[in-house]
């Protein structure tokens, strides 16, 4: 049966480029979140930042967790066989078969989202060209299934409808240019417009497909050429390499172009990272001595977990900030409260708490420092999270792992800075588990209160298994945390990072 795949476009707002490569679209129910963004002008260090960015997404890319792909400026079609190639997928396309490209023939469900992609992307063509002809419309569509294949091919390997792509478009300057990248971002990629010199030259209508984000002025810099990293000795058969040519090859540039990046690849030295073993954990890593690996999984199984005293609980909320929201003036928002996840100045807090702020304060308790920020790194709306970062090594808190089920009557320490009480320690028990808004949540009965959300909710070990997020106001002691998996799933990237 073909199931048709909704793609919900900029579900939040983007407020810098780290917040548009952190960010990943959620997929559920045959919905598919993406983003359009289009970055105008030139922020403070616009190319050290964003190769700064592109080292942290090619490390990304070579571990497999996402696809990232920077494209300069759209060449023109040509290449006998790949023409030929768009050309006959096209119209048989048009004839009611399947569309057929190298990369489709064996995913099909690929193949169904290209179509679905090619015929909106053709309604906006036509809306935009009145009186468009009907050579003109075949064009666009071969145009567009040549620089799929040509210069987005990465996206397309292993496509799933969950898969992560990141593309970067390069001063896009006409329609077709444009409505190639929103093309893209109907294929479930997330497609940034770098208009560091000029916006984009399309009608306002279309300009509404993507939001604005405005990192400065518009300015002369021409960003070198990307080239993408060749995985390091040892690591091929765990990523395969991706590259920005397409995957018909064709003609002397793209020969090149192949030359350049064998002789001139940048290389990313990913360093070994301990791992410790757990219950249904993926195979070592290749290259990982398998002898290691079991070795920590028994040192693991040797650990021993003692309940702590609630004052050697309350001692924890060293590892628990108040976070002070402030608009553009600096005047103040709100307060929330914030939990240290890596050492690396990581810090989890609500959603709700950080979005609409401009910058932020800080504090900690034992440090008279306030520390401002106003790096939101990853947020998501769903599941109520976001982290932010400050200037300053941190004490991380251990976020459970299980693998025993949390359950009801089971006791839990909760440390927040309710009503801007800094710090303040209260007990109870998880008294039921709740599904709000397609998020699983932990009722549980220590009392909070408004300036709590963001703070943490921990086992008898010391370890967080949530993070408050709601109290219900007619309730008594009826209060909601988001669960440790949701945050292992958002966080898990930032877990203890150094």
């Amino acid at each position: 049966m073909d199931v048709t795949i909704t793609y919900r476009h900029n579900a939040m707002d983007i407020t810098s480029l780290d917040a548009f490569f952190s960010i990943r679209g959620g997929f559920h129910e045959q919905i598919r979140e993406v983003y359009f963004v289009r970055a105008l002008g030139e922020c403070a260090g616009f190319s050290e930042k964003l190769g700064a960015i592109e080292r942290r997404m090619e490390a990304e890319s070579l571990r497999g967790r996402l696809v990232y792909v920077r494209i300069g400026a759209l060449p023109n079609i040509g290449g006998e066989d790949a023409v030929r190639i768009c050309s006959e997928a096209y119209d048989r396309w048009k004839q009611g078969q399947a569309l057929t490209l190298p990369q489709t023939k064996e995913n099909p469900l690929l193949g169904r989202a290209v179509s679905d992609a090619l015929l909106r992307a053709e309604g906006l063509y036509r809306d935009l060209k009145k009186n468009v002809s009907e050579s003109m419309e075949r064009n666009f569509g071969i145009k567009l299934l040549f620089w799929l294949e040509e210069k987005a091919g990465p996206c397309l390997e292993g496509w799933k409808e969950n898969s992560c792509s990141k593309v970067v478009l390069e001063n896009v300057g006409k329609e077709q240019e444009y409505l190639f990248g929103y093309f893209l971002s109907l294929l479930g990629c997330d497609v940034l417009l770098l208009q560091n010199r000029r916006d984009a030259e399309v009608p306002e209508a279309l300009k509404r497909l993507s939001k604005p984000l405005v990192l400065g002025a518009f300015g002369k810099e021409k960003l070198p050429p990307y080239v993408p990293p060749a995985p390091e000795a040892g690591q091929g058969s765990a990523a395969p390499e991706r590259r920005n040519s397409g995957t018909m090859g064709t003609g002397k540039a793209g020969a090149a172009e192949t030359e350049a990046a064998r002789k001139g690849a940048v290389k990313v030295v990913i360093p070994e990272r301990v791992r410790k073993g757990r219950p249904g954990a993926a195979a070592p890593e290749a290259g990982r001595p398998a002898a290691r690996e079991a070795a920590e999984r028994g040192a693991e199984k040797r650990e021993t977990r003692t309940e702590k005293t609630f004052e050697e609980l309350a001692r924890m909320a060293s590892s628990i900030v108040m976070i002070t929201v402030h608009d553009r003036a600096g005047e103040v928002l709100g307060t929330g409260s914030g939990i240290m996840i890596g050492r690396d100045g990581y810090i989890l807090t609500n959603h709700h708490v950080a979005a609409g702020g401009c910058f932020y304060s800080v504090r900690i308790e034992d440090d008279e420092e306030i520390y401002r920020t106003d790096e939101i790194i990853k947020y998501n709306q769903a599941l109520d999270l976001a982290v932010l970062r400050i200037g300053r090594v941190l004490k991380p808190l251990s976020v459970y792992r299980g693998p025993e089920k949390l359950v009801r009557g089971q006791r839990v320490v909760a440390i927040g800075s309710p009503l801007g009480l800094f710090n303040s320690v209260s007990d109870g028990i998880i008294s039921g588990f709740r599904n709000i808004r397609d998020t699983d949540m932990i009722q549980f009965t220590a009392p909070i209160s408004p300036g709590s959300s963001g703070g943490a909710v921990l086992n008898m070990y010391g370890e967080v298994i949530g993070i408050s997020t709601a109290g219900i106001d007619n309730g008594q002691n009826i209060n909601l945390a988001v669960g440790y998996e949701s945050i292992r799933m958002f966080a898990g990237g930032f877990l203890g990072r150094a």
